[in-house]
């Protein structure tokens, strides 16, 4: 079934369907506003722990807590009838032990009415993974660039090239062989994300891969330019309303300044107006 033909949102078993078939379309989403905008036109919603850095100042996603994510969990929800809603599971909140996982899990799940959780990790979180799908918990798994690890990978790095490759290999079997129902691919080579797509049973979805992956993500605050602390070379700029948003908020300043805002039209007169006419 095309993306643009379905009447419900799709669960993970339609996701895993789709390998090798149209591209999945993905974007991140924290608020209930940018939800609707992109129901229409994404295949799944991740609420992703970069909320902590777009939407709060921090400079990592390491300070991201369970209680962030479901509050903007819950707001992304209620944004999002067609497409599925996918909810990153925090750092310190599954690598302990498979049972902590799963409680948080399923507290995010429960408490966001998300489809699935996403969490960072490959062949060390097999286990785990494994855990989670056995208790009914669908799992999206991320390898590659892991941004909760950054502090071990040395900052924000290519992962997989040279003698690097076959470990990312490795993570991306042991996801599959796990259970997940699809795996992103964090800023590794073309070839290497191509490899692993022909390679792997699941959809692998890219964000700074390949287009061969079979399907892409991006951070919707970089791809609509208001996002500008940086820009990942793997981030193509849809619009740029950041620039527009500060020109529009400049323009209301001066007309606070000189008077000019509130006009007429902006206000109330002492009078009600006459029955039909607007006041």
């Amino acid at each position: 079934m095309s993306a643009t033909a379905r009447k419900k949102a799709p669960n993970a078993e339609d996701i895993r369907a789709r390998k090798g078939d149209l591209p999945l379309v993905s974007l991140t989403a924290y608020t209930t506003p940018m939800a609707r905008l992109m129901d229409d036109h994404c295949d799944f919603v991740l609420v992703g722990d970069s909320v902590g850095m777009v939407l709060h100042g921090l400079d990592s996603t390491l300070g991201v807590s369970m209680e962030m994510m479901i509050l903007h969990g819950q707001a992304v929800s209620r944004g999002l009838e067609k497409a599925m809603m996918v909810i990153d599971m925090p750092f310190a909140s599954y690598e302990h032990d498979p049972a902590e996982a799963f409680r948080n899990a399923a507290r995010l799940m429960a408490e966001t009415r998300a489809g699935a959780v996403k969490l960072e990790g490959g062949v060390e979180m097999a286990e785990t993974i494994r855990f989670l799908v056995q208790r009914g918990i669908p799992v999206m798994a991320h390898i590659g660039l892991t941004p909760q690890s950054i502090n071990t990978l040395g900052g924000y790095k290519v992962q997989g090239r040279d003698d690097q490759a076959d470990a990312v290999l490795a993570d991306a079997r042991a996801v599959a062989e796990a259970g997940a129902f699809s795996v992103v691919l964090e800023k590794i080579p073309q070839g290497l994300a191509d490899k692993i797509t022909a390679e792997i049973p699941i959809p692998t979805i890219g964000i700074g891969a390949s287009a061969g992956c079979d399907g892409q993500i991006l951070v919707v605050d970089d791809m609509v330019g208001f996002f500008t602390a940086f820009k990942p070379k793997f981030v193509k700029r849809y619009a740029e309303l950041g620039p527009l948003a500060e020109a529009a908020i400049a323009e209301y300043a001066a007309e606070v300044r000189d008077r000019s805002f509130p006009a007429a039209e902006h206000v109330f007169a002492d009078q009600a107006p006459a029955k039909g006419i607007k006041s």
